[in-house]
């Protein structure tokens, strides 16, 4: 017995570095420098941008939410407040503040004090060059673990006026007839949920010096 007490500490030690594991990223976990689509759970549709711009408020490019899973126009690269905060291969942490820069036309997610045409609560637009814009393309993820997963749905909080990336559904007629508003809300609600769907994930890593896509 004495002998089994001595050897229990030791066993113990041993099995601590699988019990800590649980912190590191799992698998799939979204990462910096990955391309995906976002698609709202609560209306199925993907966030998308085109170059159409707005006819009212900011007259900036406009963003729209489409039923399509194959349209090229719904592609966003996650990056960080800068370069250096969000290296590629590196884990996106609930709570952290990213950008989606619109794959095809290089303007990132924005929104401002302009209302949005449709619904009148704030419009949310795509704007920059280059993947260059100013403070209000800011978004915090909302998440309830560590890390931002790819199975779970997840909130866009912005970082500048505090509303939430929302969809309730309202649809444009001509020329992006059949496309859904997307706005900013002030209130968590079912409206602002959003799951990674497609796209190219950089494995995570702990390590942004290694790093795999999948």
């Amino acid at each position: 017995m004495r002998s089994g007490r001595r050897l229990f500490p030791l066993l113990l030690l041993a099995l601590l570095p699988g019990l800590c594991h649980g912190r590191e990223p799992a698998p799939g976990a979204v990462t910096c420098g990955s391309v995906l689509k976002l698609l709202n759970t609560r209306h199925s549709v993907r966030l998308h941008s085109h170059e159409v711009k707005y006819g009212s408020g900011s007259g900036q490019q406009s963003v729209t939410g489409v039923e399509a899973s194959d349209d090229a126009n719904s592609y966003w690269r996650i990056r960080g407040k800068s370069d250096s905060s969000c290296q590629r291969g590196t884990p996106v942490k609930c709570g952290q503040a990213i950008r989606l820069t619109h794959v095809n036309t290089g303007k990132n997610l924005h929104t401002h004090h302009f209302p949005s045409p449709l619904s009148n609560n704030q419009e949310v637009s795509a704007f920059g060059d280059d993947g260059e814009g100013d403070d209000l393309d800011f978004w915090i993820v909302q998440c309830s673990g560590t890390y931002w997963e790819r199975e779970d749905a997840v909130r866009f909080k912005h970082v500048g006026t505090e509303v939430f990336l929302s969809i309730t559904g309202e649809q444009y007629g001509h020329p992006i007839r059949g496309q859904r508003e997307v706005h900013g809300m002030p209130a968590a609600n079912h409206h602002n949920y959003w799951k990674a769907m497609e796209g190219v994930f950089i494995k995570p890593s702990l390590d942004p010096a290694k790093h795999d896509e999948l």
